[in-house]
């Protein structure tokens, strides 16, 4: 019964919003984790009609030893949805459970037929159906293999090489990504020898972009910076694309996340990369040790809005609510705040700012904010023209969005399921002309001013009047 203590206590504390259902799950013991993520994610999916199920069976109010609604949903759901049903020996728990047995199923069908479903499946919630569209990529590490040498172990596996998107035992190679390879969406790799070794890495296409952008340089002196580093799934591309060769910081401020980083890369074999538990903001862009840095990535906190494989679409609609005008406001200014960082980098060539966020407050504000900040200004900043920024891809930004029309060209976006990935966002800057060393004045810029910027757009405007109040501290990880 312990077990079911475990997993009520984590939808306790996501009730409580403690953290995300992913973060939660890697603080349960490792013994237990994978049993408890299964029972906490499936009362999930199923939570408003088990919800409706005790209610209709008033079983809280008869049973008082069933302390909290958390406690009776895990129960619930392994009696109604489980062929083993409870897996508890006995005990007064599971027998207030089973003295409703019967009622709770009646309530079940009942729900069904007034549903007008034959199935449990059809009860779970429509994100579910929408995630389950999307392919399942695995990027090759050429760390450790080449390309082809993947093609031919999957192939000997079973599967067929196909040239487009695949079904059943197919497979094919992504277009827009090199070493990206792709799977139907149930395809799973959690047994497969080449995902525990690290000779595949788990991405999405669209988490691959940043890294492909950037282009990072491939040769000894090079000096680069991934700024929000953890879990590691861009950092490990970037050090690939790099051959393993130069310095490669990437930065973690949280000690949980930097341990998740550590451990991703050291799988990974990723031995150019230098991790830093540190907070990106705190770096001086002068220090000896950081100032030849040519190439910075930011994949920065964001709402997450684009994501519909994100396991956090099955809470509740006002604890999952990422459009909150307010909370976009903050991390619009957070975002603004760590990309004007970036620019004082005094040899700092290019800059690869990206979210998985679908709000443009999120992502073609900040960036209109970030060309009319003092920083780009003093740096000769621009955006990459659409020739260095994935020229293929068809979607890119929104141009009612932007002060002039022209540069959405240079901005990528991605639309949840309909381009077969989840949402994303990429902009790419560059420094123009001769690289400046005039130093900022600091004081000036220090971020609690709230100075506007005298020529922005009134949507840009209100962005950087908010840095004045960001709450850093409160920021959520960004998502791979």
């Amino acid at each position: 019964m312990n077990f079911y203590f475990g997993a009520a206590k984590t939808l306790d504390r996501l009730d409580a919003k403690q953290g995300s259902i992913k973060g939660l799950i890697a603080d349960i013991p490792e013994k237990e984790r994978k049993r408890s993520a299964a029972l906490v994610i499936e009362t999930l999916k199923y939570k408003p009609v088990l919800k409706d199920v005790i209610s209709a069976a008033d079983l809280l109010r008869q049973e008082r030893r069933i302390k909290t609604l958390n406690l009776a949903l895990v129960l619930v759901h392994d009696l109604l949805f489980t062929p083993g049903g409870i897996q508890a020996s006995g005990g007064p728990i599971k027998q207030a459970i089973m003295r409703h047995k019967t009622r709770l199923h009646g309530e079940l069908q009942k729900i069904k037929i007034k549903r007008g479903v034959k199935s449990n499946s059809e009860l779970v919630q429509s994100e579910d159906e929408k995630a389950a569209q999307i392919p399942r990529y695995i990027r090759v590490n050429t760390l450790l293999w080449t390309t082809d040498e993947a093609l031919q172990a999957y192939i000997s596996q079973g599967f067929s090489l196909s040239n487009s998107l695949p079904t059943e035992r197919s497979f094919s190679k992504d277009e827009h990504i090199p070493d990206l390879l792709i799977f139907p969406p149930q395809t799973s790799f959690q047994e497969d020898t080449n995902y525990s070794s690290g000779r595949i890495i788990l991405q999405d296409k669209a988490s691959c972009f940043p890294a492909v952008v950037l282009n990072p340089p491939c040769k000894e002196d090079a000096v680069v910076i991934d700024a929000t580093a953890a879990p590691g799934n861009k950092t490990s591309h970037l050090s690939a694309l790099m051959r393993n060769k130069g310095k490669l910081f990437a930065f973690e401020k949280d000690k949980k996340r930097f341990s998740t980083l550590k451990q991703m890369l050291e799988k990974a074999r990723c031995y150019n990369v230098e991790t830093i538990h540190c907070d990106f903001l705190a770096v001086d862009p002068t220090d000896p040790q950081f100032a030849p840095t040519t190439h910075i990535l930011l994949d920065p906190s964001c709402s997450g809005s684009g994501i519909i494989n994100r396991l956090d679409h099955l809470l509740d609609t006002e604890q999952s609510n990422d459009g909150n005008e307010e909370r976009l406001s903050k991390l619009a200014s957070f975002q603004l705040m760590i990309l004007r960082h970036a620019m004082k980098f005094p040899n700092v060539l290019r800059i690869v700012y990206s979210t998985c966020s679908i709000h443009a407050i999120e992502n073609e504000r900040v960036v209109e904010a970030a060309l009319s900040s003092e920083e780009a200004k003093v740096g000769s900043f621009t955006l990459a023209p659409q020739n260095e920024v994935l020229p293929t891809w068809p979607r890119r930004g929104l141009a009612s969005e932007m002060s002039d029309p022209n540069r959405a060209a240079s901005l990528v976006r991605c639309l949840p399921g309909e381009d077969n990935t989840n949402g994303f966002f990429v902009s790419c800057f560059v420094k123009g002309g001769k690289r400046k060393k005039r130093k900022l004045d600091t004081d000036r810029l220090q971020w609690g001013t709230g100075e506007t910027i005298i020529h922005a757009t009134p949507n840009v405007r209100e962005i950087i009047n908010l840095v004045s109040f960001v709450n850093y501290e409160g920021a959520p990880p960004s998502s791979e």
